[in-house]
């Protein structure tokens, strides 16, 4: 009886696995992306990675200072939230894009909600959608010693052509971490065989897109442009390590499905009606404000409140 019994927020996981062993297999699992990314682009991409690491990190480190609150940066969110949102920047935005982006992605949409679990959006991908707006010609220039001109899906909204083999390898203009979906897939498989994370999500999400893109992309079963559409503007990655976010995705099964394909109609809808060839990140944040209206209609009702026995 001398025990206590502490109450906290979600998210609740019943695993051995502490939110630190979680997030630092989720700083692995970015690994072959990051990796692939300064292969891909050179030091720059290294140096901004680093610098929205770091200004995630004391970001949060000086808020718990000042408002004299328990240290946190031990568990690694920080980390992940900081790599997230540097493998989602061009590799020519200058320091302070990463600084800022840092800054507002722990500070507005993380700690002043109450810090990790109250966050009601994924805080790189509220950061990345706050600076393409506020800074929309930095963010959407991808030109850089690498590589000139649109991205691939950019060049196939206009009607070119692209390299599908260039697209699933790599070798291709974009964020830092988007481009080699091999290099996502690995860190997805390693999150999977962990059991950090399922394929509820991340399939549905899928799926559901490759249909839209099928019946509504005005090419019909178009094995070429399929590929180019799952390989690019960031599906992987938003699909397995942001989509899947424990704090801003639904708690139930049914619920998990329901926001998977949501994700999957939101994209194809920005992708193929809307001027812009991406639609990834604006996808997941409007599912994340979407949580709570479908965990009201799928979380199971408990026995005798309309529930059934099992």
């Amino acid at each position: 009886m001398n025990e206590k019994l502490n109450v906290s927020s979600n998210p609740h996981v019943r695993s051995k696995s502490s939110t630190q062993v979680i997030m630092l297999t989720v700083v692995i699992a970015l690994l072959p992306a990051f990796g692939f990314g300064v292969y891909n682009f050179g030091i720059k991409a290294l140096i901004t990675v680093l610098i929205t690491i770091a200004s995630c990190v004391l970001t949060e480190l000086l808020f718990e200072v000042f408002m004299k609150k328990p240290l946190t940066i031990g568990d690694f969110s920080a980390v992940v939230t900081g790599m997230l949102l540097g493998l989602n920047l061009p590799v020519g935005v200058p320091w302070w894009i990463g600084v800022i982006g840092g800054i507002f992605a722990i500070l507005v949409v993380k700690m002043l909600f109450g810090g990790l679990g109250q966050n009601f959006m994924n805080p790189a991908l509220g950061a990345r959608c706050f600076l393409v707006i506020s800074y929309t010609s930095i963010m959407t220039n991808f030109d850089c010693d690498a590589y000139t001109g649109a991205t691939p899906l950019a060049t196939l909204k206009a009607g070119g052509t692209v390299n599908i083999m260039d697209m699933i390898i790599g070798k291709t203009a974009g964020t830092i971490g988007e481009t080699s979906m091999i290099a996502i897939v690995l860190g997805a498989c390693l999150l999977i065989l962990t059991g950090i994370i399922d394929l509820r999500i991340p399939g549905s999400y899928i799926v559901t897109f490759a249909l839209f893109v099928c019946i509504f992309g005005g090419r019909g079963f178009d094995p070429a442009f399929l590929s180019a559409q799952l390989s690019g503007g960031g599906l992987m990655l938003g699909a397995f390590f942001m989509a899947t976010d424990y704090v801003t995705r639904p708690v139930t099964k049914k619920g998990q499905y329901i926001y998977g394909i949501f994700l999957g109609i939101m994209t194809g809808i920005f992708r193929i009606f809307g001027p812009s060839a991406e639609g990834v990140s604006y996808a997941i944040i409007l599912g994340n404000l979407l949580v709570p209206l479908i965990e009201k209609f799928t979380y199971p009702k408990a026995f005798g409140m309309g529930g059934e026995h099992i």
